[in-house]
């Protein structure tokens, strides 16, 4: 850490962005947030970036203290990289940002998306709704994970299989057409840009949750 630059500031911002200002360091959190990776698939969740850049992002966020690098216990034995407390305490953080770049114009919705990336993003444009409980599955291929939404708010754990009454299936960037778009959950589903297990009228409330756009 000692060679990083610095913007040599008492500001706790400055001090901040010290930690996680480089380039594609708070992308990393946001692919960690949900759970411990293999590099394989961080690195699939940022087609943009080289590999020795995420190595070397990887090894300084892990002397920052922001992550851990361990390995998973039998049978798994794969090592992976994980948030620490401070990792995941930037999750407002990155939330925020969504709620904020949404307003920004510019935005083009036909660029990647990662898995990880699309649920954080649905939990910021998270809209108030009734007050009963819905367990929902997402299953985007290398990332599985299950959503319980309540009237106020949503809880989202990567898992191995999707579990819940409604179970969206498809790649990301499709899936986030279904979520935020106009169309009617049938109507999608009809023309095969995603498959859905369950009650399609459940279904559909849960979608109907999410707006893309700020809050209020």
């Amino acid at each position: 850490m000692a060679d990083r630059k610095t913007y040599g500031e008492g500001c706790l911002a400055a001090h901040a962005l010290d930690l996680v200002g480089d380039r594609w360091a708070l992308l990393i959190a946001r692919e960690l947030m949900l759970g411990p990776k293999r590099f394989g698939l961080i690195r699939a969740g940022l087609p943009g970036i080289a590999t020795n850049m995420l190595a070397r992002r990887l090894e300084e966020m892990e002397e920052a203290g922001l992550l851990t690098h361990r390995t998973l216990p039998a049978p798994a034995n794969a090592p992976v990289y994980e948030l620490t407390a401070h990792g995941l305490g930037l999750r407002p953080v990155l939330l925020a940002l969504c709620q904020w770049g949404v307003g920004v114009p510019g935005h083009d919705h036909r660029l990647p998306i990662s898995p990880t990336s699309l649920m954080l993003s649905m939990e910021s444009m998270l809209r108030p709704g009734p007050v009963k409980t819905l367990h929902a599955g997402f299953d985007m291929g290398a990332e599985i994970f299950s959503t319980t939404l309540t009237g106020a708010g949503m809880h989202t754990r990567r898992s191995d299989r999707p579990k819940g009454e409604a179970i969206f299936r498809g790649p990301a960037n499709a899936m986030a057409i279904a979520v935020y778009g106009p169309a009617p959950l049938a109507q999608l589903v009809a023309q095969g840009l995603i498959g859905f297990d369950g009650n399609e009228a459940l279904g559909q409330a849960v979608i109907d949750r999410f707006r893309l756009g700020p809050p209020g």
